[in-house]
C-alpha cells in the first residue's frame, strides 16, 4: 500500500534505478576498486574484506568477537513501513550469515524532502526498528541526509563466539549445500514495479523479504555447520562463487532443484528482466560452467536477491537435523574437490 500526500498516491519505487534488487557495485569492479588499497593486518581482524565474505569479524577476547555490517538501497516496494522492515532484514542478515547475533544498529538514510512528506520517513523507521526490536537487538540512533533519490539501511554490529563462526571458507567437499529461502525477489520486485505482478505473488515476494535468517543461522551453529552465507545482490552463483574461491572447492547446483518464489521463472519466460542479473552474468561468466542448466534455470541463479536467505554447506550427518530445523529449506547441491569452474550449475 502505498502512501498518498494531497490524494496522490507515492510511489516510493519511481527513482529505483534497479527494480528488483540492492543495485550493488558489481563484485568485479568492486574487486578492481579496491584491488590497490592495501588490506588491513592485525591479528584480532578474523575476518576482512579479502574473502568477500558477509560482514567483519573482530576478535575482542577469546570468547567473543564483533560482527560488522552495513547495508543500505533504493525502496524495493512502495509501503514505507515494508520498505523499513526490508531493508533492516536484509541488513541484519549479514551478521547471522555470519553465525552472529545483532546487538545494535544505527539507521543510514538518503531522503528527498523537497519531493516526500516527512511521515513517509516515519514510517520506515518505525518498520526498521520494529524489525531490529524481532531481532532481540537495539537501534541507537543513525544518520540522515538530504538526497535526491530515497535510500534507507542499517549499519549492525552483533555478536558472535569466534570459536563457533560461519564463514564462507569453512565448506569442504561432500557438504551438500541447502538455501534457506526461495529465489526470484529480483524478478517479482520488477515486475511489481512494471504493475504486472498479482496480488498473492505480491505478498508471498514481501513475506520473504520480511522474514529474518535468524532461525537458519541458529540452526546452523546448533548443529555444527562450519559455512554460510546469504544470497543478496549478487544472486546465487555470484554468492556460491565466493564459497568456492574462498574454501578452495568446487559448488555444484541442480538448477532443477531451485526453490522459487511463486511465478519467478513465468515472469523471467515473460520478458522480465533486471540490470542486477546482467551485472551477475558478466562477474559470472569465466567462474561458472551452466552449459547443462536450462535458460530460465541460469536466470534463477543470477537473479539479484534483496533479503534472501542462506545458502549453507551442511555436512551429510547433520542434514537431517539442520532441515527440521528450518521450514522451507532446500538441498540444491553439493561441494566437491576444486574442478575446472568454481561452480557448475546443471
Amino acid at each position: 500500500m502505498a502512501m498518498a500526500q494531497a490524494g496522490h498516491p507515492i510511489r516510493l519505487t519511481a527513482s529505483a534505478r534497479c527494480a528488483g534488487c540492492a543495485a550493488k557495485l558489481g563484485a568485479a569492479d568492486l574487486a578492481e576498486a579496491l584491488a590497490s588499497v592495501p588490506a588491513s593486518h592485525d591479528a584480532r581482524l578474523l575476518v576482512g574484506r579479502e574473502s568477500f565474505d558477509d560482514a567483519g569479524v573482530f576478535l575482542v577476547r577469546d570468547d567473543l568477537a564483533l560482527v560488522q555490517t552495513v547495508d543500505f538501497f533504493a525502496p524495493i516496494v512502495d509501503d514505507p513501513y515494508e520498505f523499513g522492515q526490508i531493508a533492516a532484514a536484509n541488513a541484519l542478515s549479514d551478521v547471522y550469515a555470519m553465525g552472529g547475533e545483532p546487538l545494535t544498529a544505527l539507521a543510514i538514510v538518503g531522503f528527498p524532502v523537497d519531493t516526500l512528506p516527512l511521515h513517509v520517513l516515519t514510517a520506515i523507521v518505525r518498520g526498521g526498528q520494529d524489525k531490529v526490536h524481532e531481532a532481540g537487538a537495539v537501534l541507537v540512533g543513525g544518520h540522515t541526509i538530504i538526497d535526491e533519490e530515497l535510500k534507507f539501511g542499517l549499519s549492525v554490529t552483533g555478536q558472535a563466539d569466534p570459536r563457533r563462526l560461519l564463514t564462507n571458507a569453512a565448506a569442504r567437499a561432500g557438504d551438500l549445500l541447502v538455501l534457506t529461502k526461495p529465489l526470484g525477489t529480483g524478478l517479482l520486485a520488477t515486475a511489481a514495479k512494471q504493475d504486472r505482478l498479482d496480488d498473492a505473488r505480491r505478498t508471498s515476494l514481501h513475506d520473504s523479504m520480511r522474514a529474518l535468517n535468524a532461525v537458519a543461522s541458529r540452526a546452523a551453529l546448533a548443529t555444527g555447520v562450519q559455512c554460510a552465507t546469504d544470497v543478496t545482490g549478487f544472486g546465487l552463483l555470484g554468492h556460491a562463487s565466493h564459497i568456492a574461491r574462498a574454501s578452495g572447492v568446487t559448488v555444484r547446483l541442480r538448477g532443477d532443484d531451485l526453490p522459487e518464489l511463486p511465478g519467478a521463472r513465468e515472469l523471467w519466460a515473460a520478458g522480465i528482466r533486471t540490470g542486477g542479473a546482467e551485472r551477475n552474468l558478466r562477474f559470472v561468466t569465466p567462474l561458472a560452467d551452466w552449459s547443462a542448466a536450462s535458460d530460465a534455470n541460469v536466470a534463477l541463479a543470477l537473479d539479484p536477491q534483496t533479503s534472501g536467505g542462506l545458502l549453507v554447506a551442511v555436512p551429510p550427518a547433520q542434514l537431517g537435523e539442520y532441515l527440521s530445523r528450518v521450514p522451507g529449506s532446500v538441498v540444491v547441491g553439493a561441494v566437491e574437490p576444486r574442478g575446472a569452474a568454481l561452480v557448475v550449475l546443471e
